[in-house]
C-alpha cells in the first residue's frame, strides 16, 4: 500500500485504536465476571477456565495466518469482517445460557479478535508518513497498553452496576463505531490468488494450540503428574520442531522465517514475549492478592488498575510524540524495563496491612516504563521489515506476545502455589504448643495452644502469612523477568537518525 500523504488523518487513528481496543480489552475484562458467569450457570472452577483458554486458544492459533489471509482477500475485507465477526460472537456471548454456547462463543471471538491488532497496526504503519508516525502511534498505544490494564475496573463496574452479560456487550458500540470509519476510510483491494501449504498450516495450529492449552490448564491439573498436559506438551514440541524444520527453506510456508534473521526482529520477538510474562504474571496475580488476602470488593479492587492505566497512558504519549525523536530507543527500553521491574519488585514489599496507594504507587511506577518499552521496541522491531511482510511480521510479533503473556500468568500462578505450600510447611514447623510466643499470642483471644480450637486458629493464620510471603515471591519474579529482557534492548540495531516509529505492537 504506498504511503499516504503527510497530513495525519485522525478517522484511521481512532477507528484503529478502537479496534485494538476491541480485542485487547476484551482480554481481560472478562476475568472479573468469572465467578459471577460461574454462578449464573452452576459450572465448576475447572468448567470456568475453559472461558478464558478458548479464547486464546482460538486467537493464539490463527494469528500467525494474518499476513496470508490479508494477502487473499484485502485488508479491508479482512478486518471488516474481523470486525463484525468479533461483535457478532460477543453479542451471542452475552446472551449465552449455557457453558457451552458460552464457550463456543469465545472460540469465535478469539477467532476473529486474533486479526484485529496485527491488522490495524499494519494498516496504521501504511497510512502514514515517517513524520506522522510518532503521534499516531502514541495515540494507538493508548488502546494497546492502557485497555488491558483498565480491563478489570471496567469488568468490575459493569458487573456490579449491570451484569456479567454486559462485558460482553459493551463491544458493540466500539465496534460498530469503529467500523463505519473503517469503512469509509480504507481503499478496496482486488481478491488474490494464494497457494495454502495444508500441512504447514495444520502443523502450526496443532502446535500452538497445544502449547497454549499446556499453558493455560497446566496449573489447574498439577503440570506433568496430568496424563493430558503430558500429551499436549510433547504435541506442541513434536509439531513445533517438525514445522520449523520442514518450513525453514520452504517459500510457501505459513510464516515467513526470513524475516527472523533481521536480528532486531528476532530479539525483539523475544523481548516481548518476557515483557508479556512480566507485566500479565503482575497484573493476572494481583486481584488475587487484594480480593483473597485483603478482603478488597471487586469495584476497589479494579479501581486499583486505574493509576496504572493513567501512568502508561501518560507515558505512552510522551515517549511516541516527544522522546523517541530526541533519545536513542534502546536506551528508552532500559529505563523502561528497570521501571516495569521496579514496580513489581515494590510489590513484593507490601504486606497485609498495605493500603489502597501501598499497592497502586508500584503499579504507577510500572505503567510509565510500560509505556517507555512499547514504542521504542516496536520502532527497533520493524524497522526493517518491508512493507510487502508487515502483516505477516505484525501476526507474528502478536503471537509472541500472547505466548509471553500466556506463560507469564501460568509460571507466576504456579509460583504462587508453590510457594504458599514451602513458606507454610517452614512457618508452621516451628510452631508448638508448648511454644511461650504462641501462649502470649493466644492468651487475648482466650484459647489454649493445645484446644482444638487454637489449633484451627493457628492453621489459618500460617496460611494467610505463608500465601503472603508467596505473593511476595511471585511478584518479585516478575521484576526479575523484566529486568532480564534490558540486554535484549541493548542487542538490537539503532534505527538511522530522524526515523519514525513504525508500528505499534501489542
Amino acid at each position: 500500500m504506498p504511503e499516504a500523504a503527510p497530513e495525519v488523518r485522525w478517522t484511521v487513528v481512532l477507528a484503529v485504536v478502537l479496534t485494538a481496543v476491541l480485542e485487547v480489552l476484551d482480554s481481560t475484562i472478562v476475568n472479573v465476571a468469572l465467578p459471577h458467569i460461574k454462578a449464573a450457570f452452576g459450572i465448576t472452577s475447572d468448567q470456568t477456565v475453559w472461558i478464558v483458554t478458548s479464547y486464546i486458544v482460538a486467537s493464539v492459533a490463527v494469528m500467525p495466518l494474518t499476513g496470508l489471509l490479508s494477502r487473499r482477500f484485502g485488508r479491508r475485507r479482512l478486518i471488516t469482517t474481523a470486525i463484525t465477526g468479533f461483535a457478532a460472537f460477543s453479542m451471542l456471548g452475552g446472551l449465552s445460557t449455557s457453558i457451552e454456547m458460552m464457550v463456543a462463543c469465545r472460540l469465535g471471538q478469539g477467532f476473529f479478535g486474533a486479526f484485529l491488532i496485527p491488522l490495524s497496526q499494519s494498516i496504521l504503519f501504511s497510512a502514514f508518513s515517517k513524520n506522522n508516525r510518532g503521534q499516531a502511534m502514541a495515540l494507538f498505544g493508548l488502546g494497546v497498553v492502557v485497555a488491558p490494564v483498565l480491563g478489570p475496573t471496567i469488568g468490575a463496574l459493569l458487573t456490579e452496576h449491570f451484569s456479567w452479560r454486559a462485558v460482553f456487550y459493551v463491544n458493540l458500540p466500539i465496534a460498530a463505531f469503529a467500523l463505519a470509519m473503517m469503512m469509509g476510510e480504507l481503499p478496496k483491494e482486488d481478491l488474490r490468488e494464494v497457494r495454502v501449504d495444508w500441512i504447514g498450516l495444520g502443523l502450526m495450529v496443532t502446535a500452538i494450540g497445544a502449547l497454549q492449552m499446556t499453558l493455560d490448564l497446566g496449573e489447574s491439573r498439577e503440570w506433568f503428574a496430568s496424563h493430558l498436559i503430558q500429551l499436549t506438551a510433547l504435541t506442541s514440541l513434536v509439531m513445533g520442531v517438525v514445522f520449523v524444520w520442514r518450513g525453514w527453506s520452504l517459500r510457501e510456508n505459513i510464516i515467513d522465517f526470513d524475516i527472523l534473521r533481521d536480528r532486531s526482529f528476532a530479539a525483539a520477538n523475544v523481548a516481548i514475549m518476557g515483557f508479556g510474562v512480566s507485566m500479565f504474571g503482575a497484573i493476572a496475580i494481583l486481584p488475587l492478592f487484594v480480593q483473597g488476602l485483603l478482603g478488597y470488593p471487586i469495584v476497589d479492587a479494579g479501581l486499583l488498575f486505574m493509576p496504572r492505566g493513567v501512568a502508561a497512558g501518560f507515558s505512552m504519549v510522551i515517549t511516541g510524540a516527544i522522546l523517541s525523536k530526541r533519545i536513542d530507543p534502546r536506551l528508552l527500553m532500559v529505563v523502561g524495563f528497570l521501571l516495569t521491574g521496579g514496580g513489581n519488585v515494590l510489590l513484593a514489599q507490601v504486606n497485609l496491612d498495605a493500603g489502597f496507594w501501598d499497592l497502586a504507587w508500584p503499579g504507577v511506577v510500572s505503567g510509565l516504563g510500560m509505556g517507555l518499552v512499547f514504542v521504542p521496541l516496536s520502532t527497533l522491531a520493524f524497522q526493517n521489515v518491508t512493507p510487502a511482510k508487515q502483516d505477516e511480521a505484525s501476526g507474528l510479533y502478536g503471537v509472541t506476545r500472547s505466548i509471553g503473556s500466556s506463560i507469564g500468568v501460568a509460571i507466576i500462578g504456579w509460583q504462587v502455589v508453590q510457594r504458599t505450600r514451602f513458606h507454610y510447611a517452614t512457618l508452621a514447623g516451628g510452631l508448638t504448643p508448648f511454644d511461650r510466643s504462641l501462649s502470649d499470642w493466644l492468651a487475648p483471644l482466650g484459647l489454649a495452644p493445645t484446644s482444638a480450637e487454637a489449633a484451627a486458629y493457628v492453621s489459618a493464620e500460617v496460611m494467610r502469612q505463608a500465601t503472603m510471603l508467596a505473593f511476595q515471591d511471585a511478584f518479585l519474579l516478575s521484576g526479575i523477568a523484566a529486568w532480564a529482557m534490558i540486554p535484549l534492548a541493548l542487542a538490537m540495531k539503532s534505527p538511522p537518525r530522524g526515523a519514525g516509529p513504525p508500528a505499534m505492537a501489542h
